[in-house]
C-alpha cells in the first residue's frame, strides 16, 4: 500500500486573509470590529503568529463570506507542513 503523494507547500492562512482584506479595501481593524475580536488577533493571524481556530474560522465566514472550512483546511495544511519541516530538521 503506497502513501498518497501531496505537496508540502502550504499557504499561510494569514497571507490569504491579508490579500482578501486588501482586495476589499478593508483594514485589519475593521475586520476585527466586524468579528468582535481584538485587532491584535487579526494581526497575529496575518503575520502567522496565531492559528485560525474553528471559532475564528466561523467568525471569518460571517464577516467575509468565505467558508469556515476553507480557513480550517488552510490552517491544518499549513501547520502540518511546519511540523514536517521541523521533523525533517530533527527538531
Amino acid at each position: 500500500m503506497s502513501a498518497e503523494r501531496s505537496s508540502d507547500l502550504a499557504i499561510p492562512p494569514g497571507e490569504l486573509l491579508a490579500e482578501e482584506l486588501e482586495a476589499r479595501g478593508m483594514t485589519q481593524g475593521e475586520l476585527a470590529r466586524r468579528m468582535g475580536r481584538p485587532r491584535q488577533t487579526i494581526s497575529g493571524i496575518v503575520t502567522g503568529r496565531k492559528a485560525i481556530t474553528a471559532e475564528t474560522a466561523l467568525q471569518l465566514e460571517r464577516a467575509l463570506g468565505i467558508a469556515a472550512q476553507l480557513w480550517v483546511g488552510l490552517e491544518g495544511r499549513y501547520r502540518l507542513a511546519l511540523a514536517r519541516e521541523a521533523a525533517a530538521r530533527g527538531a
